[in-house]
């Protein structure tokens, strides 16, 4: 039996075995501002590979050290985050699964402590740094955010050089999969909508100037990755901000198509994150579900589509693909709580899917 989260993917000339994709999930496990791969990364994206799993992504990857979260953000600047990064690649491909990378900047989001230390803004007697904006307008998160600088025509072109660099790098450290994030408010997304993007030069205002930077980016991206590879963009499907002017669904179908444009082939469809006032749907993370699936109904391009969000089990899983919601089913905390759910899964859906041979007296 093959049932449809099992049945392949292919985008271009890669050929995703299956259709799970573990999520980027930040780990803030870097040893403190050097954004090094460490021991802690390579067991946790390896294990979640001998899962099973068919795409096996890393966190939020920050293209220059003020695009991190936290200090103890995973980079990928230099040569030597690369060659971190590579035997971490080369185990997740020997596994069968198809080694990504996201690629990110927090923006206004960034130096922060970690989750589990507050999130509270660092100063820069604590390690903290001046961070990035579209404008210098008020930021709804804290009340005593960082510094901020909004970008100029100079930074901009860093920006998208410094993404531009992070993906031949990526490249060179074996990932098949480089995905933008200009989701959850980071600072793509902060370009993208209006409530955080006041800016009356090409990047701000109308649709077409505001979705100018991701579309540069991705087309940056593009021009370094190779023809056969694929490149996914995440993006937040709605600001959930139905009283104001936001970020909306319709908008994002019309940008999946502009991405699809600039030789974007996978839309990764989160939701939110761009301000403390958002109205999130009663089912929770759930509830965004159907932002992937109006994106792949409503997109002329017919980009593929992956949804993510309240994920749980093999048969919610499968029934998205098999219902044509999603072309690939992304599981986060599932993940966290099962690296095998992927294995899991095929046992459940009664697909005969060969564990590693180390394993098999289990399966």
């Amino acid at each position: 039996m093959t049932a449809d989260l099992f049945s392949p993917l292919s985008l271009r000339e890669t050929k995703i075995p299956n259709r799970l994709m573990v999520s980027p999930m930040c780990q803030y496990s870097c040893e403190e501002g050097d954004g090094i791969a460490t021991e802690w990364h390579r067991v946790h994206l390896g294990s979640r590979a001998v899962g099973g799993a068919g795409v096996v992504m890393t966190e939020a990857t920050a293209v220059s050290p003020e695009g991190r979260i936290t200090p103890e953000d995973l980079g990928i600047w230099s040569d030597e985050h690369r060659e971190a990064l590579a035997p971490i690649a080369e185990f997740i491909a020997e596994q069968g699964g198809v080694p990504a990378i996201q690629l990110a900047h927090a923006g206004r989001k960034a130096s922060k402590t970690r989750p589990w230390e507050g999130s509270e803004p660092l100063s820069p007697a604590e390690g903290g740094w001046e961070v990035l904006a579209p404008n210098e307008t008020a930021w709804p998160y804290d009340d005593e955010a960082p510094a901020q600088r909004a970008m100029t025509q100079a930074d901009i072109e860093e920006f998208v050089a410094d993404y531009r660099e992070a993906a031949e790098r990526a490249l060179d450290a074996g990932f098949e999969v480089a995905e933008v994030h200009a989701a959850h408010g980071y600072l793509l997304h902060e370009f993208l909508s209006p409530v955080t993007n006041d800016r009356d030069d090409e990047y701000g205002g109308d649709f077409e100037n505001r979705t100018r930077l991701v579309r540069q980016v991705t087309e940056a991206v593009r021009e370094v990755w190779p023809d056969e590879k694929p490149v996914f963009v995440r993006i937040s499907g709605t600001d959930w901000l139905p009283d104001r002017n936001s970020w909306t669904i319709e908008e994002s179908v019309e940008l999946a198509d502009a991405l699809a444009g600039v030789g974007a082939d996978l839309i990764d469809v989160s939701s939110g994150g761009i301000h403390p006032d958002q109205q999130l749907p009663e089912e929770g993370s759930v509830g965004q579900l159907p932002l992937a699936e109006r994106i792949r109904e409503e997109t002329a391009s017919g980009i593929a589509v992956g949804a993510v969000g309240g994920i749980t089990g093999a048969e919610q899983a499968d029934s998205l693909i098999r219902e044509g919601r999603a072309d690939l089913a992304i599981v986060g905390r599932k993940h966290l709580r099962n690296p095998y759910f992927a294995l899991h899964a095929a046992r459940e859906l009664g697909v005969d899917v060969e564990p590693p041979v180390q394993y098999d007296r289990a399966f």
